[in-house]
This record gives structure tokens, C-alpha cells and sequence, in this order.
């Protein structure tokens, strides 16, 4: 999947301090993730059902 032109957004919950930033893109059909300060590296790509639960469990702890 061709991800160079999608618009990333810097997760609200990152730091403006430089230290763990995750950014998301909605792609049709998924969202994807990556390290912002590793932007060509890998990307997790994700339904965005399971998204959305993970999203939830990380924020009821």
C-alpha cells in the first residue's frame, strides 16, 4: 500500500517534548501507525474496528 501521500496527525496524548510521538493516517478501509520520529519506517495498519479497541483498552488503563 502506497502510503506516501496520506496526511499524518500527530496522536493528541504525544508529548511536545520530541519522546514517544505516534501518528495516525485514515486510509480507506484502515487507519495506520507510525513512529514519528521514524517516518519511513515501519507502519502498523489496522481495521478500524480493531483500532478503535485498542484505542479504547489503552485508555481504561
Amino acid at each position: 500500500m502506497d502510503l506516501s501521500t496520506v496526511q499524518w496527525r500527530k496522536s493528541s496524548r504525544s508529548g511536545g517534548q520530541g519522546g514517544n510521538c505516534v501518528e495516525l493516517a485514515h486510509v480507506p478501509g484502515v487507519v495506520a501507525v507510525r513512529d514519528s520520529k521514524k517516518p519511513d519506517g515501519p507502519v502498523l495498519l489496522m481495521e478500524r474496528h480493531e483500532f478503535h479497541r485498542i484505542a479504547a483498552a489503552i485508555r481504561g488503563i
